[in-house]
């Protein structure tokens, strides 16, 4: 009953949220550290799109809920021992920050039926302990993800800085403005992912167009 309330109230709010800013908006339920069950009674509600920090832990929940049609993303940072298995397992990844990673990704999909869906990771606010490649490193990346057949761009991703209201819009703002360029060069472009439970009302204002959302879901992880 909880999730169904959790849920019911959270759409209210992405949707609401969406009709102001006048785009729609897409809600990626970010499962981490929430057992299988959890996941599965969410999708029973109508949610389809999951979010993993871990590969290990999203791949195991992926095997428990093979039966469900679920579309995963993972959205954690990305180490490059691990590209294999994110390319054959997932559909999206978010976190793509350097170039290293491209060409392992692109060569673990080939077998894929459709490419891996990738977004861009921006370190948005230049913070030492966050991932993400500088703004300016993102047309270098754009090339070379776009030359690489069994990977499709479509946006970016960025985590900014919490804390003072203003200058989390400002860094919202920031990465819309990187989008608008992205998507006027690249019209395949079509996904700006930023905010989770505190902000992504927020950053819907600010142009988001999938919101990554986990305690306000599923509550406090374990």
């Amino acid at each position: 009953m909880e999730s169904f309330d959790n849920y019911r109230r959270l759409c209210d709010r992405v949707d609401a949220a969406a009709q102001r800013a006048g785009h729609a908006v897409r809600l990626l339920a970010v499962s981490k550290m929430q057992p299988a069950a959890a996941v599965r009674a969410v999708a029973a509600l109508g949610q389809s799109v999951f979010g993993e920090n871990y590969v290990q832990e999203g791949l195991k929940k992926q095997r428990e809920l093979a039966d469900l049609s679920l579309e995963w993303h993972a959205i954690g940072p990305l180490q490059s021992n691990k590209c294999r298995e994110i390319a054959a397992h997932f559909d999206w990844l978010q976190s793509l920050d350097r170039a290293k990673l491209i060409e392992p990704l692109n060569r673990a999909r080939a077998d894929a039926a459709r490419p891996l869906q990738v977004l861009i990771q921006v370190n948005i606010d230049d913070e030492a302990s966050k991932s993400g490649c500088a703004p300016g490193h993102i047309d270098a990346l754009v090339a070379q993800i776009s030359a690489a057949p069994h990977l499709a761009l479509r946006g970016l991703m960025a985590i900014p800085a919490p804390g003072d209201p203003d200058r989390l819009r400002a860094a919202f703002a920031r990465m819309h403005e990187l989008y608008l360029k992205l998507r006027h060069e690249r019209p395949e472009v079509d996904t700006l992912s930023m905010g989770m439970s505190a902000d992504f009302e927020v950053a819907i204002a600010e142009g988001a167009t999938l919101v990554r959302v986990g305690s306000a879901l599923f509550g406090a992880r374990g």
